[in-house]
């Protein structure tokens, strides 16, 4: 058997052995947040081996990463930690994820460089980068991604089932709805949804609770979830929005699915930053 030390992952004639860590990300407790697979690699395995690894992984995303970037990355700082890292959903790969960022982090931190700071990434969205904040929170920085106004699809916005005064676009649709318990009762039409040419459907709604100022939830369209307990990637849209609308640029989001999850956004011109804890569930071996 050949052993790769550090890199997740062996094998020998008869298979192959990968190292699976299973953390929920966004979350402050047990079984809350959203669980994200986490599997470093010596190597990257062939696409359809990693989709067909995500779909049986069945989450929301399975984080891959290997301990390199590519030549043509550009500059990053070298007194950091730097790999390549790509999020698939059980149907797609997908351009960004939050919460797999976060959970791919906490791994590395914790099980790889325990002195380390910051971690850099290589990915389809740029360079990403993660800081240790305090508490055990962790940071990201993404790219942020104002959603612009766009027609409201009475299809659309029917299948949603509860009344929306707004509609945008970015990577996602975004409904904006009228009040948080509209966020929190509804049930939308999934075979309206599902079929739609967009990753996913935000609706989101100010918020009533105390200490937060923005709800949503997330339904999955092309990538092929019926609904995200956490969705890191939608508040670097969804966060802009209420910054320009709540004439502040820090805030706090919760995201009202079965499990929830609490996301703290700061919007900073073209970059937001997305913070919150995590949770480890699960370390494995799978053998294929």
């Amino acid at each position: 058997m050949a052993l790769d030390e550090g890199s997740g992952w062996s094998s020998s004639s008869d298979g192959m052995k990968l190292d699976i860590h299973q953390i929920d990300a966004f979350a402050a407790g047990p079984f809350e947040g959203n669980p994200a697979a986490v599997m470093p690699l010596a190597d990257w395995l062939d696409d359809s081996v990693l989709q067909q690894l995500a779909e049986e992984n069945n989450l929301s995303e399975t984080a891959f990463y290997i301990p390199r970037v590519p030549g043509d990355a550009g500059p990053h700082d070298p007194e950091h930690p730097a790999y390549h890292l790509r999020w698939f959903t059980p149907a797609i790969e997908v351009d960004l994820c939050g919460h797999a960022t976060l959970a791919t982090a906490a791994q590395i931190f914790e099980d790889v460089h325990p002195d380390a700071d910051r971690i850099q990434f290589w990915t389809r969205s740029g360079w990403l980068n993660v800081n240790r904040g305090p508490d055990a929170t962790l940071v990201m920085d993404f790219p942020a991604e104002p959603p612009v106004p766009t027609t409201i699809d009475p299809r659309i916005a029917a299948a949603l089932r509860i009344p929306v005064r707004e509609c945008l676009k970015a990577t996602d649709l975004v409904f904006v709805a009228e009040s948080e318990h509209d966020i929190a009762s509804m049930a939308p039409d999934f075979a309206v949804i599902s079929p739609l040419k967009v990753r996913g459907v935000v609706v989101t709604a100010a918020s009533d609770t105390n200490g937060v100022d923005f709800v949503s939830r997330w339904f999955g369209a092309a990538a092929g979830v019926r609904e995200d307990p956490v969705t890191g990637s939608a508040h670097s849209q969804i966060a802009p929005y209420w910054a320009h609308v709540l004439g502040r640029n820090s805030l706090v989001g919760r995201q009202l699915s079965a499990r929830g999850g609490t996301v703290h956004c700061d919007v900073r011109g073209d970059r937001v930053s997305l913070s919150g804890t995590y949770r480890r569930y699960l370390r494995g071996t799978i053998e294929f």
